[in-house]
């Protein structure tokens, strides 16, 4: 079943191995996973493949969803390679992670599920710094959406920034996909930033350095297909993949983001 939107750079590709002007793209298998890499070189290629200029990290997590042994372990580690991969921010740096969507909305709860896997240590570091100077400095916030707080995410997260002054955010949301065989089974890791609700026709603020004065890596997770006249299709075990993404997404942000820690370390911090 095919939709008219989405999210996914890799999706707008040329079907049978075509170039687009202004675009780069390659694609190799690691640990069991696909990764296509898509790069939008300038404004030409923007127009082609209509994504903003940036590079666009695809990652298959089929084999992660049927449970492949050691799956997930991989899967983390990978998410992890290829986010430090876009940001490549001193150690000290300093970092906010944003849940974006709706957690009453399955569909919509990516963002707060990463959220609430990943840890925040800002405040630790702070207070206890001999004792965390392993960790590097992160924020993490849930931004809920404008129907039940009455403020736009961009806004929010303008004025999270003015107050923490983080040296880069990464922000976590639902996405849209073309095809229902992409659903729940695919990471998109971008330094282009995000555009919420783009995916479905909901476009709100978009979220970029432009905006928020920083670097913008975003991570989302197709859960929806735009079938047209209305309908949004999505797969029947919701729940189950929802939370599943966010785990594997929130470990690979902890692994990302703090070098030092294992996939044990990090199991331990959370609980």
């Amino acid at each position: 079943m095919l939709g008219n939107r989405t999210d996914l750079a890799a999706e707008d590709l040329p079907r049978g191995g075509g170039e687009l002007a202004g675009v780069q793209s390659e694609a190799y298998d690691r640990d069991g996973f696909h990764v296509t890499r898509v790069r939008v070189l300038d404004e030409q290629g923007a127009e082609s493949l209509c994504k903003p200029i940036g590079t666009y990290l695809t990652v298959d997590v089929d084999s992660f969803v049927r449970r492949r042994e050691n799956a997930f372990a991989a899967g983390a580690e990978l998410l992890a390679e290829q986010l430090r991969s876009l940001t490549a921010l001193p150690e000290d740096a300093s970092v906010l992670v944003a849940g974006l969507g709706n957690p009453a909305i399955t569909p919509d709860a990516v963002g707060p599920e990463t959220a609430a896997l990943t840890l925040a240590t800002r405040h630790l570091k702070a207070q206890l710094p001999e004792e965390f100077a392993a960790f590097r400095p992160v924020s993490v916030c849930r931004t809920g959406v404008l129907g039940t707080t009455g403020i736009e995410s961009s806004e929010l997260l303008r004025s999270v920034c003015a107050a923490v002054r983080p040296d880069a955010v990464i922000v976590v949301d639902a996405l849209a996909s073309r095809s229902t065989e992409r659903l729940c089974r695919t990471v998109q890791l971008t330094d282009s930033g995000i555009v919420p609700g783009s995916g479905v026709g909901n476009d709100r603020a978009e979220l970029s350095r432009r905006v928020l004065g920083v670097p913008v890596i975003a991570v989302g997770v197709p859960t929806v297909v735009d079938a047209g006249d209305g309908l949004i299709v999505t797969p029947r075990d919701i729940d189950r993949y929802v939370k599943d993404a966010g785990r594997l997404i929130a470990y690979g942000l902890n692994l990302a983001l703090h070098p030092g820690l294992t996939l044990a370390d990090v199991d331990m911090f959370i609980g």
